[in-house]
């Protein structure tokens, strides 16, 4: 379903600006579905009991699909650059506390990095960050987006 917002073009962006993407709650199911997925099966992610021989006490999530908290598909980023968006240049995740089955994560993604280039776009770098429900942060991380620049009318 496309939302009716503006299109937003490189000269729009400014550092600071930030991005809230929905909260989620890691269940036993996602975890599921991500280990069918992705192929990471590893009873560290589905068995209790494997957690608890090495210290965690509990079922951990796969840094991966931590990291796919991240995707700004579920915010508004991509509506406001869908007529602008060249494309997903690179991606990069720091991983800072395990996160649990239960946990609450919260991602933002905020503008860090305006960079022109020849030829009518710019990247956009943004910091990606993850927070618990405790407010711990879990992962941080970069992308880097490829936007076109405002056409001259």
């Amino acid at each position: 379903m496309r939302q009716s917002l503006s299109t937003r073009w490189f000269d729009d962006f400014f550092v600071g600006e930030r991005f809230a993407l929905p909260r989620r709650t890691l269940t036993q199911d996602v975890l599921r579905a991500f280990a069918e997925a992705s192929g990471d099966a590893q009873p560290l992610r589905t068995i209790r009991a494997d957690s608890d021989a090495i210290g965690y006490g509990c079922i951990l999530s796969s840094g991966f699909l931590a990291t796919v908290q991240t995707v700004a598909c579920p915010g508004v980023l991509p509506f406001l650059i869908e007529d602008s968006l060249v494309g997903l240049l690179d991606q990069s995740s720091r991983y800072v506390r395990p996160v649990a089955v239960g946990d609450t994560l919260i991602p933002v993604l905020q503008v860090t990095e305006l960079q022109p280039n020849n030829g009518g776009t710019g990247i956009v770098g943004l910091r990606s960050t993850v927070h618990n429900q405790n407010k711990a942060l879990v992962i941080e991380g970069t992308q880097r987006w490829v936007i076109r620049t405002r056409p001259a009318h």
